[in-house]
């Protein structure tokens, strides 16, 4: 690791959308240095952009005199995957990164290995739990309350669904669907926060359940979307990265809805707008930057998880002018409800995750209570 001296005190705010409180950061006398490492490729619209973006506004924040930052794509594939450990010793072996990024439950060996090995370097890492038993002082561990505003997503279809005002809504049934990249715990976190919002809305809604099997076969989600909605889901929701783009293409052609994830894709996406209500971000980019301008002041807990909800600014829903032209009031006011409640702790959603997660049996038997029947 290069040795960095570091001197005066500049103010970084947050990106506004956080509700996360400035930050002190100090200058250098050289750019403090980051590396993304993704399991995959921009571009997915979603979760991995959502990273870069966030490191891009924070370089447009501070200058690159300030940070800099590169992007190692390494691919999703089951062909990338013998490349994706070496490829972070790499990085390790280079030793001119103030920090190493990666994300996610398939890093997690790769992590463990290289930390372990390379005590001197630190890294951040996002979207999975890090066992800390081990070793991992030089690990900062950061992950989402996507329970929480998938609760919000799950409220939303469930009145979506019934909705006659609505011309893509089949008010005739009670289904809503749910697209998953792959069953782990993350995934699992977003959609008992799912369930239990539809649920706590009408106790016989039904959730058609499907999972691609990996997070870049869009094609493969667009088929598994277009059965649920030939089966009689109307609103739909991808937690599938790339893959979970397919959903969107399967509600354009069955003129139905999909809520977008991780980014806002319906801006991103302005051609399938109007199939997408909004979007459930998990905002990645904004806890990167919060990390890493705390990383540059030193103040950084390294060996340490951090979970991130609406409170915290770690998660949120796009409430924008398309939302409100897309989603009637009464349903929009019913959400704003439902947030408040979440945020001041009136109401608490089921997780997946964590000290208070739900046991397998208690997630099955939940996914059981919605089968389409």
């Amino acid at each position: 690791m290069k040795k960095r001296i570091l001197a005066v005190a500049l103010t970084a705010a947050m990106v506004a959308s956080t509700g996360v409180v400035s930050v002190p950061v100090m200058a250098a006398d050289e750019p403090y240095k980051a590396a993304l490492l993704i399991n995959g490729t921009l571009g997915d619209k979603s979760f991995f952009d959502s990273a870069n973006i966030g490191l891009t506004a924070l370089q447009d924040e501070l200058g690159e005199d300030k940070f800099t930052f590169k992007v190692e794509q390494m691919g999703a594939t089951s062909a990338d995957e013998a490349k994706w450990e070496p490829t972070v010793y790499d990085y390790c072996d280079d030793g001119s990164y103030d920090v190493i990024i990666v994300g996610t439950f398939q890093m997690l060996d790769a992590l463990t290995n290289a930390s372990a090995d390379y005590p001197d370097q630190k890294f951040i890492y996002f979207d999975e739990a890090f066992d800390y038993s081990n070793g991992g002082e030089n690990v900062y561990n950061v992950m989402y309350k996507q329970n929480e505003v998938s609760y919000l997503v799950g409220a939303a279809a469930a009145m979506m669904t019934t909705d006659e005002s609505l011309d893509k809504i089949d008010p005739s049934n009670k289904i809503i669907g749910f697209l998953g990249g792959m069953e782990n715990s993350v995934i699992n976190d977003f959609l008992v926060g799912y369930i239990q919002g539809a649920k706590d809305i009408d106790e016989e809604i039904q959730v058609a359940l499907a999972y691609v099997g990996n997070f870049y076969d869009s094609a493969a989600g667009k088929d598994m979307a277009l059965t649920q909605y030939q089966n009689g889901a109307d609103v739909g929701y991808n937690v599938a990265g790339s893959a979970g783009l397919g959903q969107i293409e399967a509600a354009a052609d069955a003129g139905r809805y999909a809520f977008g994830v991780d980014s806002d894709q319906a801006s991103l996406l302005p051609d399938y707008a109007e199939f997408i209500p909004t979007s459930a971000l998990k905002n990645v980019g904004n806890s990167l930057m919060r990390a890493i301008k705390l990383d540059m002041e030193d103040s950084l807990e390294y060996g340490k998880l951090e979970y991130l909800g609406f409170a915290e600014g770690g998660v949120e829903l796009v409430e924008d002018a398309h939302y409100e032209e897309v989603v009637p009031e009464a349903i929009r006011t019913k959400v704003a409800e439902l947030k408040e409640q979440i945020t001041n702790g009136e109401v608490t959603v089921p997780t997946a995750l964590g000290d208070n997660a739900m046991s397998q049996d208690d997630i099955k038997a939940l996914i059981e209570s919605v089968q389409v029947k």
